[in-house]
């Protein structure tokens, strides 16, 4: 229960604005979409985290209704959903200050996320050199 409520107030800075209550139901949904589409989790950078995800229209809708709810309430993450190529991917960005948020978010995508290839390296240049960004 402590690493659960570790994680969560990574995942909530005070920037924050979604009520207090909602927040464990929005890193379920969170959750929910990572255990059901992420498929590699990479980081090609300090602030840049790139979730794969399972090629469908329902994971693309899913995962880009989810991202404009959470920018709603933490403006500071930037999220680009890219479907090229018969593939489906979410880049969420953040700034410097805001750096514990995204590994509380790659953390959970690596725990929740299902397949061997999801837990790929995670260091900023180790995963920057396989072509197409």
């Amino acid at each position: 229960m402590t690493q659960d409520i570790a994680l969560d107030r990574g995942w909530a800075p005070s920037a924050c604005t979604l009520p207090t209550a909602e927040r464990p139901l929005r890193v379920a949904e969170f959750d929910a979409l990572f255990a059901e589409a992420v498929r590699a989790v990479r980081r090609p950078g300090r602030e840049r985290l790139r979730l794969e995800l399972a090629f469908s229209p329902e994971h693309a809708a899913r995962a880009a209704e989810l991202a404009a709810r959470e920018n709603g309430c933490c403006s500071f993450f930037t999220f680009t959903l890219t479907v090229a190529d018969g593939g489906l991917a979410l880049e969420v960005a953040v700034p410097p200050e805001h750096i514990e948020v995204l590994d509380a978010l790659q953390a959970r995508a690596v725990s929740a996320a299902s397949g061997p290839a999801a837990s790929e390296p995670t260091a900023p240049e180790s995963a920057a050199s396989g072509g197409s960004a």
